[in-house]
C-alpha cells in the first residue's frame, strides 16, 4: 500500500474517499488520537481530507485540521501543536490526475517501516475501534502554522538580505518561500504563484525540462538565483545567476559540505553521484548510503553523527531542523549560501563532476532478473550493496542495478571519474542485466549533463 512517499495513485482509482476513510479508521485505531491534517492545491484533496477526518473521528481521534499547506509546514505542525501524527493530502511532483497520503510522526519524520506496517494491517484486514456516538472526536480549524513556518525559517538562517531571487512555486503549496524570504529582506519575485491543482504553468515536478521559464528569467535579469518546488514544497531545486539548472547531485553537494565537519556523516540514497563522496571529503566528512526515498534518508539521519541528509530528487534534510524535506528551508539556506559566496554559479562550477551513464531494460520478471543479476555479481567476486539493487563499488567507480518501483523495467546507473572508465563499467553492467533478462529490450541510453 505504501510506496517510498507514502501512498500515491490516480484519483477514482488506487486513491479514492474509502481508502481515506481506512488510513484515517487506522490511525486513530492505531492510538494516534490527534493529527493534524493539510492538504495540496489539487481539488480532490477537499475530497479526501473529509473521507480521512470522517475515519479520524470515527474512532475517536481529533483532526487539526490547517488547510492548504506545504507539506513541510504540516509535518513540523505535528510538534507545535502537540499531536501524535501528522497527514498531508498530496501526490507531491505527481500529474494532477493523481493524489495520495503521506503521514507523519511528531519528530518531523515520515512514518517509518513498522508504523507504515501497522496502518496497512488494520487497512487490509478492517481492524478497526469504532466509537459510539458519544467517542467521536472533534474536528477543528487551526490557523498561524504558515507564518509559523516562515518565523522559524527566519530565525534559523543566516542573513541573505539584499539578494535578488525568482522563486517558481508551480502553482503549488509552497508560499512559505516566499513570505520567508522577504522577512529575510531579500527582493523577491515570483512565477506560477497561483495555487491551481492543474498546474498550468507547468508540470509539477521541478527539473531543467519544466523550468525553462525560470532559466530565461533569471539569466536575463540581475537575479542572483532561482528557486523551484514541486506541488506540495518538499522539494526545492535551483537556478544560477547565469540562468543555469543547477544538477541535483552537486546542489546535494553544496548543501552536506556546507553542513560537515570532520568525521561527520551524510545520509545519501545509493545513486547518488561521487561528486558528493568527493565534495564532503575536503572538509573530513563521509557518505553513509541509503535505499532510494527520502523516508530512507530521514531513518539515517536519526543517528547522531549525521548532520546533513539529502536525495537527488531535491529532497533536503537537517536533522537538528526537522526530519522531514523542508524546501523552504532549503531556499532560505541556499540563499544565505548564495550571499557568503558571492556567486551561486562559482560554487557549482568550483565542484568536480564525472560522467554517469543511465539506461532502462523492459523485463517481465524484475525480481528474477535481480536474483540473477545478484548471483552473477556475487560469483565474480565483486563489492556488493544490496541495500536497494544491486550496487557495485569498484574503488574508481561504481554501478547499481535497481528495479523501478513503478515500472516493469530495471534501471542501471554507472560512474566513474574517468569517462572511458564509467563507458567501461555501464556496458559491464547492461551486460549482465541483459544476459539475466529473458529477452528484455533496452529503452534507451542518456547521458545526465554536466554542471559545465
Amino acid at each position: 500500500m505504501f510506496g517510498t512517499s507514502g501512498i500515491r495513485g490516480a484519483v477514482g482509482e488506487e486513491v479514492t474517499a474509502e481508502l481515506a476513510l481506512s488510513v484515517g479508521r487506522a490511525l486513530a485505531s492505531e492510538g494516534y488520537e490527534r493529527v493534524v491534517v493539510g492538504r495540496d492545491v489539487r481539488e480532490s484533496g477537499t475530497m479526501l481530507v473529509d473521507a480521512l477526518s470522517a475515519g479520524i473521528r470515527e474512532c475517536g481521534g481529533d483532526v487539526f485540521e490547517i488547510g492548504i499547506a506545504p507539506t513541510p509546514t504540516v509535518a513540523r505542525g505535528v510538534d507545535w501543536l502537540d499531536a501524535d501524527a501528522g497527514v498531508v493530502i498530496t501526490a507531491s511532483h505527481n500529474p494532477k490526475t493523481d493524489n495520495g497520503i503521506k503521514l507523519w510522526s511528531p519528530s518531523g519524520q515520515a512514518f517509518d517501516t513498522e508504523r507504515r506496517a501497522a496502518i496497512t494491517d488494520r487497512v487490509e484486514n478492517e481492524r478497526y475501534d469504532l466509537e459510539p456516538w458519544d467517542g467521536v472526536g472533534d474536528r477543528k480549524r487551526h490557523e498561524g502554522l504558515l507564518e509559523r513556518h516562515a518565523e522559524t525559517i527566519t530565525d534559523t538562517v543566516d542573513d541573505p538580505s539584499g539578494l535578488d531571487v525568482v522563486i517558481d512555486v508551480g502553482n503549488g503549496a509552497g508560499s512559505v518561500t516566499a513570505e520567508a524570504l522577504v522577512d529575510l529582506g531579500c527582493e523577491v519575485r515570483t512565477l506560477n504563484a497561483q495555487q491551481d491543482g492543474r498546474f498550468p504553468g507547468r508540470p509539477s515536478e521541478p527539473n531543467e525540462e519544466t523550468l525553462e521559464d525560470l532559466q530565461r528569467l533569471v539569466g536575463a535579469t540581475d537575479a542572483d538565483l532561482g528557486i523551484a518546488h514541486d506541488g506540495d514544497g518538499d522539494r526545492m531545486v535551483a537556478v544560477d545567476e547565469r540562468g543555469r539548472f543547477v544538477p541535483k547531485d552537486l546542489l546535494l553537494a553544496l548543501f552536506a559540505r556546507e553542513e560537515a565537519g570532520d568525521g561527520d556523516r551524510i545520509a545519501a540514497p545509493v545513486d547518488t553521484s561521487l561528486a558528493v563522496d568527493d565534495a564532503v571529503a575536503t572538509v573530513g566528512a563521509s557518505v553513509t548510503r541509503t535505499a532510494v526515498g527520502d523516508v530512507y534518508v530521514a531513518e539515517r539521519a536519526t543517528e547522531p553523527d549525521v548532520v546533513f541528509g539529502g536525495e537527488p530528487s531535491g529532497a533536503w534534510i537537517w536533522p537538528d531542523e526537522t526530519l522531514c524535506p523542508d524546501g523552504p528551508l532549503a531556499a532560505a539556506k541556499l540563499a544565505a549560501m548564495t550571499k557568503r559566496a558571492g556567486s551561486l554559479a562559482e560554487l557549482v562550477d568550483d565542484l568536480e563532476t564525472y560522467p554517469i551513464r543511465r539506461t532502462s531494460i523492459d523485463v517481465t520478471d524484475k525480481a528474477a532478473v535481480m536474483e540473477r543479476v545478484e548471483t552473477t555479481v556475487r560469483e565474480r567476486d565483486l563489492e556488493v550493496d544490496a541495500l536497494d539493487g544491486v550496487r557495485i563499488d569498484h574503488g574508481d567507480g561504481w554501478t547499481l542495478v535497481r528495479p523501478s518501483g513503478t515500472e516493469s523495467v530495471v534501471r542501471i546507473t554507472a560512474e566513474a571519474r574517468d569517462p572511458d572508465r564509467a563507458e567501461e563499467l555501464f556496458d559491464e553492467a547492461r551486460e549482465i542485466v541483459l544476459a539475466a533478462t529473458d529477452g528484455g529490450e533496452t529503452r534507451g541510453t542518456t547521458e545526465t549533463p554536466s554542471a559545465e
